[in-house]
């Protein structure tokens, strides 16, 4: 019985980091399966080559009395089930020729998930083929690659950024809307980059902070997308520094499931990393998460995102720069779409906000100016924020008329309007832009 000691333990940190793993430890499932270590994962990792598998996981949860062992198999029947989706998952890779990358298990779908490399020159699609008709497979796709929504960063137009330099948040009556709530008491989730958690305009506001990518600390506080998304979000109030966010009580969670290449502005997210950070946000209380990202439509990362949506969860995405709602998360009915705002009219069921020129936080406690559709959907997520924080029992798809009934502007060019969405609320006191007076 020894040799299972080595895997138990490995095993027992692998279903822990699914839940929570912080910034600067995430161990790797099933460390070592493919000569990976954690940190070099990512560089491991080829979108145009490598492929994702799942498989039958049938783990029984862990036992709720003491004594019981570190992965909740109560009988040796249970952990022949655990081990039994490690067997199928090594029937497939011999048969098929496959090279695993790296694997997880994904507790909420009864699933074990794989990054696999077919053996060269082998036929991707052919492969895949293949493989969705095997009855031992679960999901068999392509890795993934997912973009953030933001343009390249601006130059820093003033020496002291103060609130008045905040154009989306004047634009959406944030002054007004934060005289009834500022947040307080809700929890927003940031499927992003890093974020740099010691940010004079951050550092209360961080609830949690998750690495899905690597074991480097110190890239994730340097992390550009997720800092300056975070900033718009919840960038603390009334500290004498910097800016002030939508919702600038509310409290912010980091799951870092993208990362920005060497050499490159535009951060990347796949398949795998997103998979990680949406599985552990099914087992917390998160009614928010913001992903200002997409890509293409994914198995596996909907079949996760509909677990969450179930849960009633508002989620919040950006839409993609072509203008077309087609892939992940986006496409996914629930998803709050949000573009940059536009003088023409929004596509159905898309929202306006503020996406140009906005200023917000950066890494190493500096601000400047971005642009993009992520930071268009930071803005809805601070608003719904703001809401939920009045109204805790809101479920999306209030939110999202809310939201609609109360966008702003003359003609087509409608954008949402914090203010005006507070006083949508049944029986709010009104903070409605439209019913103030004129001195």
């Amino acid at each position: 019985m020894k040799p299972v000691i080595p895997f138990l333990l490995a095993a027992a940190a692998a279903l822990c980091a699914c839940a929570h793993a912080p910034a600067d430890a995430f161990p790797d499932s099933r460390a070592g399966a493919g000569g990976v270590q954690p940190a070099d994962r990512m560089a491991a990792i080829d979108g145009q080559r490598d492929i994702v598998i799942a498989v039958a996981n049938p783990v029984s949860p862990p036992a709720p009395h003491a004594a019981s062992n570190v992965l909740g198999y109560g009988t040796a029947d249970q952990y022949r089930n655990g081990q039994r989706a490690m067997s199928t998952l090594d029937e497939l890779k011999r048969q098929y020729r496959l090279r695993e990358i790296v694997g997880w298990p994904i507790k909420p779908l009864g699933l074990y998930c794989a990054v696999l490399r077919p053996a060269s020159g082998a036929d991707r699609d052919a492969l895949l083929k293949a493989l969705s008709a095997d009855a031992r497979v679960r999901i068999a796709e392509r890795l993934q690659e997912y973009d953030v929504y933001a343009g390249q960063p601006g130059e820093m137009r003033y020496d002291d950024p103060y609130v008045r330099l905040q154009r989306g948040f004047a634009e959406i009556d944030a002054p007004l809307a934060q005289q009834s709530s500022q947040g307080r008491g809700v929890d927003v989730a940031l499927v992003d980059t890093g974020v740099d958690l010691a940010h004079p305009d951050l550092k209360d506001r961080i609830r949690g902070a998750y690495n899905m990518v690597d074991d480097d600390a110190a890239a994730f506080r340097r992390d550009l997308h997720g800092t300056e998304v975070a900033g718009v979000i919840a960038a603390a109030g009334g500290n004498k520094v910097g800016i002030v966010g939508i919702a600038p009580q509310a409290r912010l969670s980091a799951y870092k499931a993208c990362w920005h290449p060497a050499g490159a502005g535009s951060a990347r997210c796949n398949t795998f990393t997103l998979a990680k950070a949406l599985a552990a946000l099914i087992d917390t209380d998160t009614r928010i998460i913001n992903m200002s990202l997409g890509g293409p439509p994914d198995l596996l990362l909907e079949q996760l995102l509909a677990v969450l949506l179930r849960q009633d969860r508002i989620v919040v995405a950006a839409m993609p720069p072509d203008g077309r709602v087609a892939g992940f998360p986006a496409a996914m009915p629930g998803v709050i779409v949000v573009r940059s705002a536009q003088a023409r009219k929004a596509p159905a069921g898309v929202v306006d906000a503020p996406g140009t020129d906005i200023l917000t936080t950066q890494p190493d406690g500096r601000y400047g100016f971005a642009s993009g559709s992520s930071l268009a959907a930071a803005h809805v997520s601070g608003i719904a924020a703001l809401l939920l924080s009045l109204a805790p029992a809101l479920d999306a798809r209030e939110v999202r008329a809310i939201l609609e009934r109360s966008s702003m502007g003359p003609g087509d060019n409608r954008q949402v309007n914090a203010a005006a969405a507070i006083a949508a609320l049944p029986g709010a006191r009104s903070a409605d832009p439209r019913k103030r007076t004129t001195r």
